[in-house]
């Protein structure tokens, strides 16, 4: 669904990326995760065509995007950005029908079947109840909620989500990565952009781990979310361990392991993980 080739960019003389090349398939969950800078938004802006790369090649459903239109892109994935700042006091129910411009009809509009399916991706998000609230006068959490049922009601084979749960507490978190995890069960493809390693371990089909110098590693999670990796881009940071049948990246000075870096950790912090059980 995804074919990423060679793709370079620089801003000015600065390099950003270098020869990043990967592939998504159908239906495939896929975390994009790395640390700060080391671009992973600037990889998706040249993916979506808001930036044009220096050298390299991009196919989406088998076509080059730089031979789509913008009208035609736009019917082929969604994005939702780490960010929106609301220019206008739009209702909610308005934003999210904004998704479902690339399937209007010239003069006939907006139809009832598009008024359903933007109620609908609220609803699916069980945030139903913002409709009619205006969307600048929402806490950042919720606007990225709404955004994100924008882009459900799009209706795109593909979406790109840059950093989705950033601003949220933990159960929409969990929420939004669940409702991830049900759009990739239907088929679509989901290119998620990540800084938590948890996330992407626990609920992402395929990891792809970006470093300054590109990709370190691209394969399931339990190959790529480990301590090899993690020490490659994070420095002698995360310890792994084990809950029961589930992997859990941790500081390594909350994990108490000798020579660890020293940060600050309340006594909450390490009840949160004291009955994890270590396995070599």
């Amino acid at each position: 669904m995804l074919h990423v080739k060679d793709i370079h960019f620089n801003y000015g003389d600065f390099p950003v990326l270098s020869g990043i090349s990967f592939s998504v398939n159908e239906g495939e969950l896929c975390g994009l995760f790395g640390p700060n800078g080391c671009g992973k938004t600037t990889l998706f802006k040249c993916c979506l065509k808001f930036l044009k790369s220096d050298r390299g090649s991009v196919h989406m459903a088998g076509k080059d995007t730089s031979k789509r239109s913008i009208e035609e892109l736009a019917k082929v994935v969604s994005y939702v950005p780490q960010e929106h700042k609301p220019p206008f006091p739009y209702l909610v129910r308005e934003v999210v029908l904004m998704g479902r411009t690339p399937h209007l009809g010239g003069i006939f509009g907006v139809k009832r079947r598009d008024k359903e399916i933007a109620i609908d991706a609220l609803e699916q998000l069980e945030i139903g109840d913002l409709a009619d609230r205006p969307y600048n006068q929402l806490s950042g959490g919720q606007r990225q909620m709404v955004l994100m049922a924008r882009a459900i009601a799009q209706d795109t084979p593909m979406m790109f989500l840059d950093e989705p749960t950033s601003a949220l507490d933990f159960q929409n978190q969990m929420k939004i990565w669940e409702t991830m995890k049900d759009i990739a069960a239907e088929g679509k493809t989901i290119l998620a952009c990540s800084h938590d390693p948890n996330h992407v371990a626990w609920f992402c089909d395929r990891v792809i781990v970006v470093s300054k110098d590109g990709i370190v590693a691209d394969g399931p999670p339990d190959v790529t979310i480990n301590e090899e990796v993690l020490d490659m881009i994070y420095s002698d940071t995360c310890s792994v361990r084990r809950s029961g049948d589930v992997r859990v990246v941790m500081p390594r000075s909350i994990a108490g392991e000798p020579g660890a870096r020293s940060y600050p950790a309340t006594e909450d912090s390490y009840n949160q993980y004291e009955n994890i059980e270590i396995k070599d």
